[in-house]
């Protein structure tokens, strides 16, 4: 997603807040690197939109608090297809 970085940042929190999506996911999904949306929602989003800034920073602890249940599910699922 080319354009503004400052009006993405803005898309990229709100698709963060209403989906719950990972940092790799919103990156998937626009079409543009991790460190770019990392930079966009906690560089760029808190000078913008500090209310949208506060929800996204509670998703991305959401997530960073999972994201070791995910790693072990997807452990387990590769090694269930490979049986």
């Amino acid at each position: 997603m080319k354009g503004d970085p400052d009006e993405r940042a803005v898309r990229l929190g709100e698709y963060i807040v209403e989906t719950g999506a990972t940092v790799r996911k919103a990156a998937t999904v626009f079409g543009i690197s991790k460190s770019t949306v990392h930079k966009d929602v906690t560089t760029r989003l808190q000078r913008l939109n500090k209310d949208l800034y506060a929800n996204v920073q509670v998703m991305l602890g959401q997530n960073k608090a999972q994201r070791h249940l995910r790693g072990g599910m997807a452990t387990k699922e590769k090694y269930r297809k490979l049986k």
